[in-house]
C-alpha cells in the first residue's frame, strides 16, 4: 500500500513538472473580454505608439546573451474617460511581426493599466524587439502612456531598465 502511494505521488509530480506555461500573456480570452463591439461614433483622434521591448541583451560579448522578463504597461492617464487600443503587434530584431496580441479594439478604463508580460525564456523577439500599439481617444483627452520594464537576475546580479513609448506617425 505504501509503495502504491509513493508511485502515485511520483506520477503526480512528473505530470505537474511537464506543464507548459505560456511564455507571454497573449491569452486571447483576456483580450476578448475587453473587446469593444463598436467604438463610440463621435470624432476620435487616432495614433500609434512605438516601444522598445528587449527579449534579450548582450552581457559580456556578442555570443553571450541573457533573457529578460518584460512587462509592457498601457496606462490610461484620464480620470473620467475610456481610451481604446485597436491593435498590439510585437516585432523581432529583424522587423518581422512575430505576435499579434489583439487586433480588435479593447477598452482601457479611466486611470487603469493593462499589461502584457513576456517570460524571460521567450527569446523570439531577440535583442531589438519592439511593439506598435494603435489607439484612439477623444481629442480632449491625454494620450495613453506606455512603458516597458525589463528585468532579470542571475546569482547575486540583477539587471533592470525601463523604456518609454514614443508616438509615431
Amino acid at each position: 500500500m505504501r509503495s502504491l502511494f509513493t508511485i502515485a505521488i511520483a506520477c503526480l509530480l512528473f505530470i505537474s513538472c511537464n506543464r507548459h506555461e505560456p511564455l507571454s500573456s497573449q491569452d486571447s480570452v483576456n483580450w476578448e473580454k475587453r473587446a469593444v463591439k463598436t467604438v463610440p461614433a463621435d470624432s476620435l483622434e487616432s495614433g500609434s505608439t512605438f516601444i522598445s521591448v528587449y527579449a534579450q541583451i548582450y552581457v559580456r560579448s556578442l555570443n553571450d546573451q541573457t533573457g529578460l522578463t518584460s512587462t509592457i504597461s498601457i496606462h490610461n492617464p484620464n480620470i473620467k474617460d475610456q481610451i481604446y487600443i485597436d491593435k498590439a503587434v510585437c516585432y523581432n530584431t529583424h522587423g518581422e511581426a512575430i505576435r499579434t496580441y489583439f487586433d480588435q479594439p479593447v477598452y482601457v478604463n479611466p486611470m487603469e493599466t493593462l499589461q502584457i508580460v513576456i517570460d524571460g525564456l521567450d527569446n523570439e523577439g531577440g535583442t531589438g524587439a519592439n511593439f506598435v500599439f494603435d489607439w484612439r481617444i477623444k481629442s480632449t483627452l491625454n494620450e495613453p502612456i506606455m512603458e516597458a520594464i525589463m528585468i532579470t537576475t542571475s546569482s547575486n546580479q540583477g539587471i533592470s531598465f525601463v523604456t518609454n513609448g514614443k508616438k509615431i506617425k
